[in-house]
């Protein structure tokens, strides 16, 4: 039996597909062992959002073929779309797969052991490098056992935004959304297996449907979206087994009256949404090509806050983006004590080779980022902080994840419905993927976690 090692860089939608890639490889009869074990092969799953991931990628192959150079290794997804000369030139790279092939890796592999290739080339006549521009059906994949106590889903890929900063629509091409059968089908299974929460994921999910009966060009439209999006939602919520859905990364403009006030009427739906934002100053939002305003945001987020109980809104934000003056930043830093969010993924802008924001003029210093991301991060945690002290007192329900130590005591961690972590002690009767409701008494001594008094489990 041949070893497989794996590992993953970037989003979401990267962990469902490495997910299946071993899923696929384990049917074939591969052992699964640890990344830093000497394997047969390695599968790195790459990303290329920034000139980093880009670097962290290379080291990672690299990394792979000195644990063993008389192994296979793989590279596959994005970086292998955005640099291919590169991924030609790499001595360390014996065979690449692009994003469109991942779902097939297990054929190509056998292909490629036979000797089903000219010698020397690793991306197999270019079959795995085809263009994603233009393709309008969604390659599927299934998910059946995630091995984790949630499940992501990945329901649409590619983007047709085209933010100044951002590679990814060259790395995954245009829009594509899954069937929504498909998607059912493949919730039914997982649900069959325990899984109780999924998490629908996908590079630009409020895109879910928008392409379906049009012809052409696909602009973003968040009335049919919404709707597509919404009748999803509602017939996941009908499957026996499934308690929460919680959806991932969200673009604002789809929080229309009609959707925010539908989607609040889903008992399952997680109120926690991640709506990104990037800046609260329109300047630097057209800079970026962000297609709304501030005030328009704040009107979404006012709309969550209306129709549900206390939401958590999540966001990220770019600190340094070219151009940005100290203004532009005093505007970005009122705007998110304004809106309070939850939590703040904080970015310093980071430069991308083929994005029309790396030619921009006024690049702005690294220690300029630094100082303006460490303001920012301070905000969070006094954010955060606030908002976890809110639930003191308060019945709360997590779903158990894994155990750990607190304090010389083993407990179990999990995560409540608004994606606060919870800690409960281990009384010797729970088991990962329970839901379990109790009081909360307390914050961890670090403010980061609710500790939790069970009452009983689901």
């Amino acid at each position: 039996m041949k070893k497989v090692a794996y590992h993953n860089l970037g989003c979401k939608v990267n962990s469902y597909e490495l997910d299946v890639m071993k899923q696929l490889l384990e049917e074939k009869g591969y052992e699964t062992v640890a990344f830093d074990q000497k394997a047969d092969l390695y599968v790195i799953n790459t990303c290329t959002v920034t000139n980093i991931a880009d670097r962290k990628s290379r080291q990672m192959l690299h990394r792979a073929k000195k644990l063993n150079p008389d192994a296979l290794v793989i590279a596959v997804g994005c970086y292998v779309e955005t640099d291919r000369d590169k991924v030609l030139a790499d001595g360390a790279i014996d065979l690449a797969i692009g994003n469109n092939k991942k779902g097939q890796i297990a054929e190509i592999l056998e292909r490629f052991l036979e000797g089903g290739q000219e010698e020397g080339d690793k991306l197999l006549g270019g079959e795995t490098m085809e263009d994603l521009a233009d393709r309008p059906q969604y390659e599927d994949m299934q998910l059946t056992d995630p091995g984790h106590t949630r499940a992501y889903i990945k329901i649409q890929d590619g983007c047709n935004q085209f933010c100044s900063y951002c590679i990814i629509p060259f790395a995954r091409g245009r829009i594509r959304s899954r069937d929504r059968e498909e998607i059912l089908k493949e919730i039914r299974t997982l649900s069959q297996k325990g899984i109780r929460e999924v998490v629908l994921t996908g590079i630009h999910v409020s895109s879910y449907g928008l392409e379906w009966g049009v012809e052409g060009p696909v602009r973003f439209d968040p009335v049919k979206s919404g709707r597509a999006l919404y009748d999803l939602l509602a017939r996941i919520q009908e499957i026996p087994g499934i308690e929460r859905i919680r959806l991932s990364s969200l673009e604002p403009r789809i929080m229309t009256e009609e959707f925010v006030q539908k989607i609040a009427g889903l008992s399952k739906l997680c109120p926690h949404f991640h709506l990104s934002l990037q800046s609260g100053c329109d300047a630097t939002l057209k800079r970026m090509n962000r297609h709304y305003t501030a005030a328009e945001y704040r009107e979404n987020v006012e709309r969550l806050r209306r129709y549900m109980d206390r939401p958590a809104i999540t966001t990220d934000v770019i600190v340094g983006f070219p151009g940005e003056t100290e203004e532009e930043f005093s505007q970005t830093l009122a705007f998110l004590k304004e809106i309070d969010f939850y939590e703040i993924h904080v970015f310093k802008y980071s430069v991308r080779k083929g994005t029309i924001a790396a030619k921009m003029k006024n690049q702005v210093p690294e220690p300029v980022k630094a100082k303006r991301s460490d303001v920012l991060l301070k905000l969070t945690a006094a954010q955060a902080g606030h908002f976890r002290e809110g639930f003191l007192g308060q019945e709360e329900e997590i779903l158990l994840e894994e155990r750990t130590e607190l304090g010389g005591r083993t407990c179990w961690s999990g995560h409540t419905m608004r994606y606060v972590q919870g800690l409960l002690p281990d009384d010797g009767n729970l088991t990962s993927g329970m839901l379990v409701r109790g009081r909360v008494l307390s914050l961890s001594e670090d403010g980061g976690a609710l500790l939790i008094a069970p009452s009983d489990p689901a």
